[in-house]
């Protein structure tokens, strides 16, 4: 006998009953809702909810493999509208100057009379009387019957200059430049040192004052005269000062990518030291950068201006491509160009070929060894093979073309700091290597890997600070918008197959699945991805970090094979070296061997570096060669010196027109 169950006060027989009844009518509302919106012209939303609820009540798995297919439908659509920008090069503007009036130094205020207490009462008048300090007479000097003419002058200058120029004469009011009505051998000491500014790679006519023109004049006329010829002095020093230690350029306005705060200059304290310099052109030279590679750059400016304009110039014919055991008529041309451009040590070992080549076309194996030979000196790779990297070494640039870097060099030398510091490592981003120097040790200099054209490192300096072993990758969130979002949008677990931790900024662990990638994108949504530690890990075993707002860091990388190209330029901006243990124990102070077994222990830690040691990640076309003393040059990878010279350009047109409103 069947036993009666009751199921919130009715039979389960009822209940049943009221559930098929209630799935009956949800199943005609959904066909009936078909059948309208098919029929009928009901809105096509309506029919696709009917739908809807038609694969949810029936078919739940479908549905929910529908929804996931538009959902990434959906996610590829807008993963293709969402792009993160990289830096850009900007529409340089020139430092503006301005006129300055320099009225305010027309009148000397005079001491006023008080009295010697000024705490006695008003009665005590005769006190006063008695105790007040007679007052010296007035004496003017040059300088002071001059001042009136400052009322009507006015100077087309940099501000930092005219607001220096009113500060030093308030400070200092006397003549530098003048003295018994005409101008000092001083003055023209310093007129003759701006001339040959040239040597400095800055330009004469920014510093010209033409010496005063006084004969024949009133006496008022030439009181004017020569203050003027005074303050353009002044003004033109200033100038010079501020160029030669900071630069004419502000690199941060060329582009996003240079990241160079400016250095402070005090021109008041310039000016007093020019004033009281017994050797003007040596005190106004000492503004320049004084350290090793400034000489060397200046030296060599000097020597490429002294010689003839590409005197004896080989040319190798644009596109020649050689192999061993091929002919080419450039043959002889790459000889030539060995013959000249190779060191004298390359030239002993090689004498003998050099000797017996008879202008053949033939690339027969013993030119393939000296070229070889010349290759790895050039710091190529020694494959015998006579392609565009090779030709550019043995041709070498022109005369102009080398001034033009060098004079490029000395400005950006002008932006980092003059002491760069007893250990540092010196990154040139051009010629794709990186070296740690340190008082009493051997330098270590090593290849590197830098940022591809669209990824272009970044041009700062910072601080050393950590060494971390085993590291995980923190994914920036270009990467992830740019190059992750598309394989997301294909298969939403691809980070969770690929090695990625992907959290939430409170740490927590989700499925790469889970996320809205659009929402992060839009950054409407906050997320973290970062790769574990292991032989895939795109930092390898170790990386240095000096925390910058670019995420830009030193780092080890499994891919090893593209230390071996000559152009080095494929990363998203992080420098990856040749010898990251060698790097991470030269800054530690410790041996490979210590670092390596850190990294054995397999654990993701990290090493604070002791000391300051500065990391300079800095592109330049020329620079010193490590060991002598002769330049490099680079090829201009990122087209940086193009965006210079067109600032410097701007610059100097913008004082030409200000030269000559004055």
């Amino acid at each position: 006998m069947k036993q009666d169950v009751r199921v919130n006060g009715f039979h389960e027989t009822d209940t049943g009953n009221r559930f098929r009844t209630a799935m009956k009518n949800s199943i005609k509302a959904c066909l009936m809702a078909s059948v309208l919106a098919t029929g009928f012209g009901v809105a096509s939303t309506e029919h696709s909810a009917a739908q809807g609820l038609f694969q949810r009540l029936f078919n739940p798995e479908n549905h929910r493999r529908q929804q996931e297919r538009q959902k990434q439908e959906q996610l590829r659509k807008k993963a293709a509208t969402v792009k993160v920008s990289a830096p850009r090069y900007l529409n340089y503007t020139p430092d503006k100057w301005k006129v300055v009036s320099l009225a305010p130094l027309s009148e000397k205020k005079t001491a006023e009379i008080k009295p010697a207490d000024a705490n006695l009462e008003p009665a005590d008048t005769a006190t006063v009387e008695r105790d007040i300090v007679p007052v010296e007479p007035v004496v003017l000097t040059n300088f002071d019957r001059a001042r009136p003419a400052l009322k009507e002058l006015s100077l087309t200058v940099l501000p930092e200059v005219g607001e220096a120029l009113i500060a030093y004469y308030r400070e200092h009011p006397d003549f530098v430049w003048v003295k018994d009505g005409q101008a000092t051998p001083k003055a023209e000491q310093m007129r003759k040192a701006m001339a040959a500014t040239g040597k400095f790679a800055l330009v004469p006519e920014d510093y010209f004052v033409a010496p005063p023109a006084v004969s024949g004049l009133g006496a008022a006329e030439k009181e004017a005269a020569l203050m003027r010829f005074e303050m353009e002095l002044s003004a033109a020093a200033m100038t010079y000062v501020l160029d030669a230690t900071r630069g004419r350029v502000d690199p941060n306005r060329i582009s996003q990518y240079h990241d160079l705060p400016r250095h402070d200059v005090d021109l008041v304290d310039a000016l007093s030291d020019l004033a009281k310099a017994a050797d003007v052109p040596e005190e106004l030279a000492g503004h320049q950068p004084q350290n090793e590679h400034f000489r060397k750059l200046t030296a060599e400016l000097e020597r490429l201006k002294s010689e003839d304009e590409d005197a004896g110039q080989i040319v190798i014919a644009p596109g020649t491509f050689l192999k061993a055991g091929k002919s080419s008529p450039e043959m002889k041309n790459i000889v030539a160009a060995i013959a000249k451009n190779g060191s004298q040590d390359l030239l002993t070992a090689h004498a003998e070929t050099l000797s017996a080549y008879d202008d053949s076309d033939l690339y027969s194996p013993e030119l393939i060894a000296l070229v070889k030979a010349f290759q790895k000196e050039a710091d190529l790779t020694p494959d015998g093979i006579v392609g565009k990297n090779t030709i550019n070494a043995l041709v070498g640039e022109t005369n102009a073309a080398k001034i033009a870097k060098v004079e490029l060099a000395m400005e950006r030398s002008r932006w980092i700091p003059e002491e760069l510091g007893a250990r540092k490592v010196f990154i040139n981003q051009a010629a794709f290597t990186a070296t740690y120097t340190a008082p009493g040790e051997d330098p270590l200099s090593m290849r590197v890997v830098v940022g591809k054209k669209s990824n272009q490192t970044n041009f700062f300096y910072d601080q050393i600070e950590v060494v971390e072993y085993n590291p995980y990758w923190g994914v920036p969130y270009s990467i992830i918008v740019n190059e992750m979002l598309p394989k997301l949008a294909r298969d939403p677990s691809y980070l969770d197959r690929a090695g990625y931790e992907v959290t939430t900024p409170r740490g927590r662990k989700v499925s790469s699945a889970s996320v809205d990638w659009y929402a992060v994108a839009a950054k409407q949504q906050s997320i973290n991805v970062r790769q574990y530690p292991g032989r895939s890990n795109a930092l390898g075993a170790v990386k240095i970090l000096f925390p910058n707002e670019h995420h830009i860091y030193m780092h080890d990388t499994p891919s090893k094979n593209l230390f071996n190209k000559d152009v080095r330029a494929f990363s998203h901006g992080c420098i990856r070296l040749h010898d990251p243990q060698g790097m991470a124990a030269a800054v530690l102070g410790k041996s490979k061997d210590y670092v390596a077994s850190r990294i054995a222990e397999g654990q993701n830690e990290q090493e604070q570096v002791t000391g300051d040691i500065p990391v300079y990640v800095s592109y330049f076309t020329a620079w010193p060669e490590q060991e002598g003393s002769g330049i490099a040059y680079y090829s201009d990878i990122y087209d940086r010196d193009r965006h210079l010279l067109k600032a410097i350009g701007k610059t100097e047109a913008a004082r030409e027109k200000a030269r000559n409103a004055s």
